[in-house]
């Protein structure tokens, strides 16, 4: 049995999760009272490992999110990653925080057909970072940043019902208004969510380099914004 260690740092709340290929999550910490993440993210690794250690077992990969989210979280649990698996010496896989997202949107509400679902992180003012897809997780346009307004997928809304979910659509909801535009509550990227991606990607053998490594970061895309005024989907 294979054990996977996740940690997700991209927003306020901080997780932790172990996961094998048999039974799936099967330890998890979770903190919604951040952002905390310098005082918690260790914490929680250290409990997870030793969990492990008490069943005579050692990850064999470490899972994180690989942005985009705030500067300081991605930190702390990027380089939390890359130090377990220099001393480890096990892969490193990442993890995109809108898949993280919209796989726990799609978990929640796939009995519901016929939506298509866009995962949006908050940056600041209107300005969003959203991705679409399909109910296989399948995006359906590219991850980029935006500035919400009125006409924002209005022209997707016409003929095609959308969810959207993620710490940046509760402040469109004001915004976007069409019968067509729906809203899902309390979808925080978390570790757990993480397991069957981060599953994949290691039989895969799709890792990042260790050394290398490095997240994409709300502020990389808020100049790109700036710069553009307004990008539409």
């Amino acid at each position: 049995m294979s054990y996977i260690l996740h940690i997700e740092t991209s927003t306020p709340v901080c997780s932790v999760a172990l996961a094998n290929e048999q039974d799936g999550v099967v330890w998890e910490k979770v903190s919604f009272e951040g952002p905390s993440h310098a005082a918690l993210a260790g914490v929680f690794v250290e409990e997870a490992l030793e969990w492990l250690k008490a069943i005579h077992q050692k990850p064999v990969a470490i899972a994180v999110s690989g942005g985009p989210g705030s500067y300081t979280g991605l930190r702390i649990g990027v380089s939390l990653a890359k130090g377990l698996c220099f001393g480890y010496d096990i892969p490193l896989i990442a993890i995109p925080t809108l898949d993280i997202l919209a796989t726990q949107a799609i978990r929640i509400h796939k009995e519901n057909p016929g939506f298509l679902y866009c995962a949006m992180l908050d940056a600041r003012r209107m300005e969003v970072y959203s991705a679409l897809y399909d109910v296989q997780l399948t995006p359906l346009r590219e991850t980029k940043a935006e500035i919400i307004d009125e006409s924002s997928y209005s022209t997707l809304l016409e003929n095609q019902k959308i969810l959207f979910f993620g710490n940046g659509a509760a402040k469109c909801k004001e915004v976007i208004k069409h019968t067509n535009a729906f809203f899902l509550d309390d979808i925080h990227p978390l570790a757990a969510g993480m397991a069957l991606l981060a599953r994949e990607k290691y039989n895969g053998n799709q890792f990042e380099d260790v050394a290398y490594f490095d997240p994409f970061y709300l502020k990389e895309f808020v100049g790109t914004v700036a710069k553009n005024k307004v990008l539409r989907p």
